[in-house]
């Protein structure tokens, strides 16, 4: 009865400890998408701050440029939002000529390059 006791006892604080492990495993991987999301969400803020014209593909390639410097996870993150905004936005009316060059400029920060490509001339430099 005793080694039962033990047993079921070890086996329920292993349990235990596995969903502990799962539950911070899953709040960090959370936690680090929405980090990701926070960069596209911070271009998409700066931009309607900035208001400045022809810098919709600078705002683009920069918000895809930070959050993929976070790693594969957050290129995945960039690649996901990016991709999306852009069906609704051509589900909303909007040219497929725009589309594609958006698309373009996030494929350019995505990979890696330098989002000042597209940095429009006279763009406050906190920006």
């Amino acid at each position: 009865m005793i080694l039962f006791c033990v047993t079921t006892s070890f086996v329920l604080s292993l349990y235990c400890c596995v969903q502990f492990f799962l539950f911070i495993f899953f709040l960090n991987v959370t936690l680090k998408h929405l980090s990701r999301a926070w960069d596209m969400a911070q271009a998409y803020r700066d931009m309607r701050e900035a208001n400045w014209k022809n810098s919709d593909k600078y705002f683009h390639a920069r918000g895809n440029f930070e959050a993929a410097e976070r790693g594969a996870g957050g290129r995945w993150a960039a690649e996901v939002i990016s991709d999306t905004r852009e069906w609704v936005q051509g589900k909303m009316g909007h040219g497929a000529e725009d589309t594609a060059a958006d698309q373009e400029a996030n494929r350019w920060g995505r990979d890696g390059n330098d989002p000042n490509h597209y940095r429009p001339k006279g763009l406050a430099d906190k920006y």
